[in-house]
Protein backbone atom coordinates (compact mmCIF):
# COMPACT_ATOMS: atom_id res chain seq x y z
CA UNK A 1 0.00 0.00 0.00
CA UNK A 2 1.26 3.56 -1.23
CA UNK A 3 2.29 5.61 1.82
CA UNK A 4 0.22 9.26 1.48
CA UNK A 5 1.85 11.92 0.29
CA UNK A 6 3.92 14.55 3.41
CA UNK A 7 3.24 17.73 3.71
CA UNK A 8 7.12 19.34 3.56
CA UNK A 9 5.60 23.06 4.52
CA UNK A 10 3.06 24.59 6.23
CA UNK A 11 2.10 28.20 6.08
CA UNK A 12 -0.82 30.43 6.88
CA UNK A 13 -0.12 32.65 3.88
CA UNK A 14 -0.92 31.04 0.65
CA UNK A 15 2.05 32.89 -1.61
CA UNK A 16 4.40 31.62 1.24
CA UNK A 17 3.28 27.78 -0.28
CA UNK A 18 3.38 28.40 -3.99
CA UNK A 19 7.19 30.50 -3.68
CA UNK A 20 8.50 26.85 -2.42
CA UNK A 21 6.40 25.04 -4.78
CA UNK A 22 8.19 27.05 -7.93
CA UNK A 23 11.42 25.77 -6.03
CA UNK A 24 10.45 22.20 -6.51
CA UNK A 25 9.14 22.76 -9.69
CA UNK A 26 12.80 23.95 -10.48
CA UNK A 27 14.16 20.68 -9.01
CA UNK A 28 11.53 18.44 -10.35
CA UNK A 29 9.57 17.42 -7.79
CA UNK A 30 6.35 16.57 -8.08
CA UNK A 31 4.20 18.26 -5.39
CA UNK A 32 0.40 19.74 -4.65
CA UNK A 33 -0.97 22.89 -2.46
CA UNK A 34 -3.98 21.99 -0.40
CA UNK A 35 -5.76 23.22 2.85
CA UNK A 36 -4.60 22.56 5.98
CA UNK A 37 -5.00 23.37 9.69
CA UNK A 38 -2.81 26.32 10.13
CA UNK A 39 -3.54 27.01 6.70
CA UNK A 40 -1.94 25.79 3.92
CA UNK A 41 0.27 22.88 3.12
CA UNK A 42 2.65 21.81 0.09
CA UNK A 43 2.69 17.92 -0.06
CA UNK A 44 4.97 15.81 -2.14
CA UNK A 45 5.43 12.13 -2.20
CA UNK A 46 6.92 10.12 0.53
CA UNK A 47 9.28 8.88 -0.70
CA UNK A 48 10.54 11.89 -2.29
CA UNK A 49 9.99 14.26 1.19
CA UNK A 50 13.65 14.06 2.37
CA UNK A 51 14.80 15.77 -0.89
CA UNK A 52 11.86 18.25 -0.72
CA UNK A 53 12.97 19.18 2.52
CA UNK A 54 16.32 19.51 1.38
CA UNK A 55 15.57 21.92 -1.30
CA UNK A 56 13.66 24.08 0.92
CA UNK A 57 16.33 24.59 3.26
CA UNK A 58 18.54 25.54 1.07
CA UNK A 59 16.20 27.78 -0.50
CA UNK A 60 15.52 29.23 3.10
CA UNK A 61 19.28 30.16 3.91
CA UNK A 62 19.73 31.38 0.28
CA UNK A 63 16.81 34.05 0.59
CA UNK A 64 17.27 34.67 4.45
CA UNK A 65 18.67 38.84 4.48
CA UNK A 66 21.91 38.84 6.29
CA UNK A 67 22.02 41.43 8.85
CA UNK A 68 22.16 44.82 7.93
CA UNK A 69 25.71 45.56 8.77
CA UNK A 70 26.98 48.42 11.40
CA UNK A 71 28.13 51.87 10.55
CA UNK A 72 31.81 52.16 12.30
CA UNK A 73 31.34 53.68 15.17
CA UNK A 74 33.76 56.75 15.71
CA UNK A 75 33.27 58.82 18.63
CA UNK A 76 33.51 62.53 17.73
CA UNK A 77 36.62 64.35 19.21
CA UNK A 78 36.09 66.58 21.44
CA UNK A 79 37.59 69.52 20.39
CA UNK A 80 36.67 69.99 17.07
CA UNK A 81 35.54 73.17 17.68
CA UNK A 82 39.20 74.67 17.80
CA UNK A 83 40.32 73.78 14.90
CA UNK A 84 37.43 75.56 12.81
CA UNK A 85 38.27 78.88 15.88
CA UNK A 86 42.00 79.11 14.79
CA UNK A 87 40.34 79.25 10.93
CA UNK A 88 38.09 81.84 11.42
CA UNK A 89 41.05 83.28 13.86
CA UNK A 90 43.46 83.55 11.30
CA UNK A 91 41.04 84.81 8.29
CA UNK A 92 39.73 87.53 10.20
CA UNK A 93 43.18 88.25 11.15
CA UNK A 94 45.07 88.78 7.79
CA UNK A 95 42.00 90.27 6.84
CA UNK A 96 41.98 93.24 9.33
CA UNK A 97 45.58 93.13 9.16
CA UNK A 98 45.78 93.72 5.48
CA UNK A 99 43.00 96.14 5.32
CA UNK A 100 44.26 98.41 8.54
CA UNK A 101 47.69 99.04 6.46
CA UNK A 102 50.08 96.97 8.55
CA UNK A 103 52.85 96.24 7.00
CA UNK A 104 53.82 96.24 3.26
CA UNK A 105 51.01 98.39 1.37
CA UNK A 106 51.02 95.81 -1.69
CA UNK A 107 50.80 92.69 0.69
CA UNK A 108 47.55 91.65 -1.03
CA UNK A 109 49.34 91.41 -4.52
CA UNK A 110 52.12 89.79 -2.88
CA UNK A 111 49.57 86.82 -1.60
CA UNK A 112 47.48 86.35 -4.82
CA UNK A 113 48.05 83.11 -6.39
CA UNK A 114 49.24 84.28 -9.72
CA UNK A 115 50.07 81.29 -11.96
CA UNK A 116 52.84 83.34 -13.66
CA UNK A 117 54.32 83.79 -10.37
CA UNK A 118 53.93 80.54 -9.24
CA UNK A 119 55.21 78.91 -12.17
CA UNK A 120 58.51 81.02 -11.66
CA UNK A 121 59.25 79.65 -8.26
CA UNK A 122 56.99 81.89 -5.64
CA UNK A 123 55.43 78.46 -4.55
CA UNK A 124 54.32 80.37 -1.10
CA UNK A 125 51.46 82.15 -2.74
CA UNK A 126 49.39 78.81 -3.20
CA UNK A 127 49.26 79.19 0.50
CA UNK A 128 48.69 82.92 1.20
CA UNK A 129 46.15 83.37 -1.35
CA UNK A 130 43.97 80.82 0.89
CA UNK A 131 43.80 83.74 3.27
CA UNK A 132 42.61 86.39 1.09
CA UNK A 133 39.26 87.43 0.05
CA UNK A 134 37.72 90.16 -2.43
CA UNK A 135 34.87 91.19 -0.52
CA UNK A 136 33.07 90.53 3.01
CA UNK A 137 30.72 88.27 1.51
CA UNK A 138 33.18 86.32 0.02
CA UNK A 139 35.30 85.92 3.35
CA UNK A 140 32.06 85.56 5.26
CA UNK A 141 30.74 82.58 3.10
CA UNK A 142 34.53 80.79 3.48
CA UNK A 143 34.13 81.56 7.33
CA UNK A 144 30.57 79.92 7.55
CA UNK A 145 31.09 77.19 5.23
CA UNK A 146 35.35 76.65 6.61
CA UNK A 147 34.13 76.04 10.11
CA UNK A 148 31.20 73.92 9.80
CA UNK A 149 33.58 71.27 7.19
CA UNK A 150 36.60 71.92 9.44
CA UNK A 151 34.31 70.95 12.43
CA UNK A 152 33.20 67.95 10.82
CA UNK A 153 36.32 66.93 9.68
CA UNK A 154 38.24 67.40 12.87
CA UNK A 155 34.96 65.50 14.67
CA UNK A 156 36.27 62.86 12.38
CA UNK A 157 40.27 63.32 12.62
CA UNK A 158 40.82 65.35 15.48
CA UNK A 159 41.40 69.29 14.68
CA UNK A 160 45.03 69.09 14.26
CA UNK A 161 45.11 66.30 12.12
CA UNK A 162 42.15 67.54 9.90
CA UNK A 163 43.67 70.90 9.13
CA UNK A 164 46.75 69.92 8.27
CA UNK A 165 45.71 67.85 5.81
CA UNK A 166 42.90 70.50 4.93
CA UNK A 167 45.88 72.98 4.72
CA UNK A 168 48.35 70.89 2.88
CA UNK A 169 45.78 69.54 0.45
CA UNK A 170 44.49 73.20 -0.34
CA UNK A 171 48.15 74.34 -1.22
CA UNK A 172 48.77 71.50 -3.15
CA UNK A 173 45.73 72.09 -5.31
CA UNK A 174 46.00 75.98 -5.53
CA UNK A 175 49.95 74.91 -6.88
CA UNK A 176 48.40 72.47 -9.22
CA UNK A 177 46.54 74.96 -10.69
CA UNK A 178 49.11 77.39 -10.64
CA UNK A 179 52.12 75.02 -12.69
CA UNK A 180 48.87 73.60 -14.98
CA UNK A 181 46.63 76.09 -15.39
CA UNK A 182 45.79 78.86 -18.46
CA UNK A 183 48.08 82.11 -17.90
CA UNK A 184 47.73 84.23 -16.70
CA UNK A 185 45.05 83.42 -13.78
CA UNK A 186 44.81 84.76 -10.82
CA UNK A 187 42.68 83.32 -7.90
CA UNK A 188 42.16 84.09 -3.52
CA UNK A 189 39.90 82.75 -1.30
CA UNK A 190 39.50 80.31 1.26
CA UNK A 191 37.54 78.11 -0.69
CA UNK A 192 40.11 75.63 -2.11
CA UNK A 193 40.59 74.48 1.37
CA UNK A 194 36.53 74.78 2.21
CA UNK A 195 36.33 71.69 -0.31
CA UNK A 196 39.50 70.19 0.35
CA UNK A 197 38.16 69.42 3.56
CA UNK A 198 35.03 68.41 2.19
CA UNK A 199 36.98 65.74 0.44
CA UNK A 200 38.41 64.90 3.17
CA UNK A 201 35.35 63.73 4.90
CA UNK A 202 33.70 62.53 2.01
CA UNK A 203 36.52 60.16 1.04
CA UNK A 204 37.59 59.02 4.47
CA UNK A 205 33.83 57.99 5.36
CA UNK A 206 33.30 56.33 2.10
CA UNK A 207 36.86 54.28 2.72
CA UNK A 208 35.44 53.29 6.00
CA UNK A 209 31.86 52.18 5.00
CA UNK A 210 33.34 50.28 1.58
CA UNK A 211 34.49 46.79 3.37
CA UNK A 212 31.02 46.53 4.69
CA UNK A 213 28.45 43.65 3.78
CA UNK A 214 25.95 46.52 3.70
CA UNK A 215 23.56 48.31 0.38
CA UNK A 216 25.51 50.18 -1.59
CA UNK A 217 23.85 53.30 -1.05
CA UNK A 218 25.16 53.05 2.47
CA UNK A 219 28.69 52.30 1.57
CA UNK A 220 28.47 55.63 -0.94
CA UNK A 221 26.55 57.64 0.29
CA UNK A 222 29.38 59.69 2.00
CA UNK A 223 30.97 60.35 -1.24
CA UNK A 224 28.23 60.55 -3.21
CA UNK A 225 26.90 63.37 -0.66
CA UNK A 226 30.27 64.84 -1.22
CA UNK A 227 30.51 64.99 -4.67
CA UNK A 228 26.70 66.56 -5.27
CA UNK A 229 27.86 69.20 -2.59
CA UNK A 230 30.98 69.93 -4.73
CA UNK A 231 28.77 70.68 -7.79
CA UNK A 232 25.84 72.69 -6.00
CA UNK A 233 28.13 74.69 -3.91
CA UNK A 234 31.23 74.70 -6.07
CA UNK A 235 30.04 75.97 -9.66
CA UNK A 236 27.65 78.85 -8.08
CA UNK A 237 28.59 82.87 -8.73
CA UNK A 238 29.61 84.74 -11.69
CA UNK A 239 33.53 84.44 -10.77
CA UNK A 240 34.07 81.16 -9.31
CA UNK A 241 36.84 79.15 -9.65
CA UNK A 242 35.57 76.12 -10.10
CA UNK A 243 38.49 74.32 -11.19
CA UNK A 244 40.15 75.30 -7.68
CA UNK A 245 37.03 73.85 -5.81
CA UNK A 246 37.52 70.38 -7.76
CA UNK A 247 41.07 70.23 -7.28
CA UNK A 248 40.62 71.31 -3.91
CA UNK A 249 38.48 68.16 -3.08
CA UNK A 250 39.96 65.65 -5.12
CA UNK A 251 43.55 66.56 -3.06
CA UNK A 252 41.41 66.63 -0.18
CA UNK A 253 39.65 63.22 -0.86
CA UNK A 254 43.12 61.72 -2.05
CA UNK A 255 44.51 62.35 1.43
CA UNK A 256 41.36 60.82 3.21
CA UNK A 257 41.83 57.73 1.19
CA UNK A 258 45.47 57.76 2.83
CA UNK A 259 44.23 58.47 6.08
CA UNK A 260 41.84 56.20 6.23
CA UNK A 261 44.18 53.42 5.68
CA UNK A 262 45.11 51.19 9.22
CA UNK A 263 48.92 51.94 8.77
CA UNK A 264 48.25 55.52 7.93
CA UNK A 265 45.40 55.77 11.22
CA UNK A 266 47.61 54.00 13.38
CA UNK A 267 50.73 56.18 12.88
CA UNK A 268 48.83 59.62 13.25
CA UNK A 269 47.74 57.92 16.84
CA UNK A 270 50.82 58.27 18.31
CA UNK A 271 51.18 61.67 16.78
CA UNK A 272 49.72 65.10 18.91
CA UNK A 273 46.78 66.72 17.30
CA UNK A 274 49.02 69.85 18.68
CA UNK A 275 51.45 69.13 16.69
CA UNK A 276 50.32 68.74 13.26
CA UNK A 277 47.40 71.55 14.17
CA UNK A 278 51.05 74.08 14.77
CA UNK A 279 52.89 72.58 11.75
CA UNK A 280 49.46 73.45 9.43
CA UNK A 281 49.78 77.35 11.42
CA UNK A 282 53.81 77.15 10.89
CA UNK A 283 53.21 77.11 7.20
CA UNK A 284 50.80 79.93 6.67
CA UNK A 285 52.92 82.00 8.71
CA UNK A 286 56.19 80.73 6.68
CA UNK A 287 54.34 81.92 3.95
CA UNK A 288 53.31 85.09 4.65
CA UNK A 289 56.78 85.59 6.08
CA UNK A 290 58.22 84.61 2.68
CA UNK A 291 55.59 86.82 0.70
CA UNK A 292 56.34 90.21 2.94
CA UNK A 293 59.86 89.65 2.65
CA UNK A 294 60.28 89.30 -0.63
CA UNK A 295 59.69 91.49 -4.01
CA UNK A 296 58.30 90.19 -6.77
Amino acid sequence: MAEPPVAVFVADDLRACEERAFVLTAVGIPHFIAFAPAGHALFVDADRAADAREHLARYAAERRAPPPAALPSRPGHPSAWLGSACYVLALVAVTFAIGGGFGPLDAYARGIADAALIRSGEWWRAVTALTLHVDAPHLVANLVAGSWFGYLAGRRLGPGHAWAATVAMATAANLLEGYLGPVPHRSVGASTAVFAALGLIAAHAWRERYPLRARWAVRWAPLVGGVLLLGWLGTEGEHTDVIAHILGFSCGAAAGLVIARPAVERVLARVPQGVTGAAAFALLVLAWGVALSTRS
